[in-house]
C-alpha cells in the first residue's frame, strides 16, 4: 500500500474508492456518499480554513428509531466515517488510523431527510489527529449535531 500512496492522487474518486473498499460492510449499509473533499484552500478562503470532506447519509427508514427520527448511532457512525475521509484528504492519501475519542452533542432531531457531515481537520499530526464534524439536515441545512474527535495515526 505504501507505493500506492505515492502514485495515486487523493481526489474525490479515490475518497469514494476508499469508502467502498476499506470500510466495514455495515458502514456501507448506511448509504454514505462522498460529496466533496477539500485538500487546498479555495480562492478567497479565510485564514481559518481547514482541510476536510463532506459526506451525505441518505435517508432510510432502516436508520430510524420509533417516530421516524434518524438514530444517534447512525449519526455518530456518519461523523466518524466523515472524519476518517477528511483526515485522508488532509494527508493526501491513505494512512491507517483508529478512533481514540469521539464526543457528540446532539442539538435537534432529524427526520425524513438526508444528513450532511462537514468534517474538518483541526490538526493533522504524526501520531494523533484531531477534527470536528458538523452534522446538518439536508432539508433545511440546520445543524443537528456537533462532533469532536481524536484519531491515533498508526
Amino acid at each position: 500500500m505504501a507505493s500506492e500512496q505515492q502514485t495515486v492522487e487523493f481526489d474525490i474518486e479515490e475518497a469514494r474508492r476508499v469508502l467502498r473498499e476499506m470500510f466495514a460492510p455495515w458502514v456501507l449499509d448506511l448509504g454514505l456518499t462522498v460529496e466533496r473533499i477539500e485538500i487546498a484552500p479555495p480562492p478567497g478562503a479565510g485564514a481559518d480554513w481547514q482541510p476536510g470532506a463532506v459526506l451525505r447519509m441518505g435517508f432510510s427508514e432502516r436508520l430510524c428509531r420509533h417516530g421516524g427520527i434518524v438514530c444517534g448511532q447512525a449519526l455518530m457512525a456518519l461523523a466518524d466515517t466523515a472524519m476518517v475521509i477528511a483526515i485522508l484528504a488532509a494527508n493526501r492519501g491513505f494512512r491507517p488510523m483508529t478512533t481514540v475519542d469521539q464526543t457528540t452533542h446532539f442539538l435537534k432531531a432529524v427526520a425524513s431527510a438526508d444528513v450532511l457531515a462537514d468534517a474538518r481537520v483541526i490538526r493533522l499530526g504524526r501520531t494523533m489527529s484531531f477534527g470536528r464534524v458538523t452534522l446538518s439536515s439536508a432539508a433545511d441545512a440546520k445543524p443537528v449535531a456537533m462532533v469532536s474527535s481524536a484519531f491515533a495515526m498508526l
